[in-house]
């Protein structure tokens, strides 16, 4: 008689595997990170992140109308300005380089979601998230910064805004700020629980934003702290934030599953740029099926609770997804 249970039997061929899977991925699932520069038919390769690039506005509004024909529904920005100051004026600047691609987007591909990412360090002299002063980011004289950034896409034309800079009190100053100006009906997506970790190394390529000095340890959250994420995630939410979000993701599991366990709102995880180009380089290698990882990874975020993902991979993986 022995054994009793063959669980086996529901894993026997593909039909009865994808009938019983658990966890399923859509390419609506994903949001992609785009990075915009200045200038027309730019296309600059990111050397540490194959793949993606560094694009004009005329650029990237034809990688956005590829992404929206593999069911992608959702980008968020990214701003590299030719001229950078101490306060990131670049950020708020009505004609800037998000917000003219904010523009270009919503006339060319009107129902992509566009989100922007809402931080200053793309725009500083010395590539911190904030207002700078004696060797100290400010965190009060940043806030009023980023609401004016986030105003600013709100104007042009943002679906969404995403404050990554983890300024104290900066969701409920924003929120305030876009009910005022009567934009009471875009969301705030918070980067809640954002760890100082290694995986933005190819990021800070990307985005032109390595810190001249120091690091950003005093604004961003310590990695061995987990209790901490709950009450950062928590007070955002009592600030208005509409979605919530844990980043990086894959060494953040356990921080995804907490807070969708806690909170009845939506997750977002952001598998970011490390992430992303360990699995490139070890693929290119030969040392891993690049495919199965990059699924198996993206599986693993949202079975740990994640609503969205935001990740480099979205194009490829919603390519195998539509086979």
């Amino acid at each position: 008689m022995f054994p009793l249970q063959r669980p086996r039997r529901l894993r026997k061929n593909e039909v009865i595997r994808e009938m019983l899977r658990e966890t399923r991925l859509v390419p609506s699932d994903f949001i992609y990170p785009l990075f915009v520069v200045e200038g027309k038919g730019v296309r600059k390769d990111i050397s540490s992140m194959p793949g993606c690039y560094q694009e004009s506005v005329d650029e990237t509004v034809k990688n956005v109308k590829e992404a929206f024909s593999l069911g992608i529904r959702s980008v968020i920005l990214f701003g590299i300005p030719d001229v950078k100051d101490e306060k990131g004026s670049g950020a708020y600047d009505g004609n800037g380089i998000v917000q003219r691609a904010i523009r270009a987007i919503k006339d060319s591909v009107p129902d992509m979601y566009v989100i922007t990412d809402v931080c200053l360090c793309e725009y500083t002299s010395h590539g911190h998230c904030g207002v700078v002063e004696h060797g100290e980011v400010l965190n009060d004289p940043t806030v009023e910064l980023l609401v004016r950034e986030a105003l600013s896409h709100a104007k042009a034309g943002a679906d969404m805004v995403a404050p990554s800079d983890m300024m104290d009190g900066r969701v409920g100053a924003i929120r305030e700020a876009l009910d005022e100006e009567g934009h009471s009906n875009i969301p705030v997506m918070s980067y809640a629980a954002k760890y100082a970790s290694a995986f933005y190394g190819p990021f800070r390529e990307a985005a032109e934003s390595t810190p001249q000095f120091g690091d950003r340890r005093s604004y961003q959250m310590d990695p061995p702290n987990r209790r901490e994420a709950i009450r950062e995630v928590a007070l955002d939410i009592e600030e208005g934030a509409d979605i919530v979000m844990v980043k990086p993701a894959l060494a953040y599991l356990d921080i995804i599953s907490d807070i969708k366990g806690a909170f009845d709102l939506p997750v977002a995880a952001y598998n970011v740029s490390g992430e992303y180009s360990m699995v490139k380089a070890a693929g290119r290698l030969g040392w891993i099926d690049e495919e199965r990882v990059m699924m198996e990874s993206l599986v693993s975020i949202k079975r740990a609770g994640a609503d969205l993902i935001l990740t480099y991979f979205a194009k490829d993986a919603a390519k195998v997804l539509n086979r």
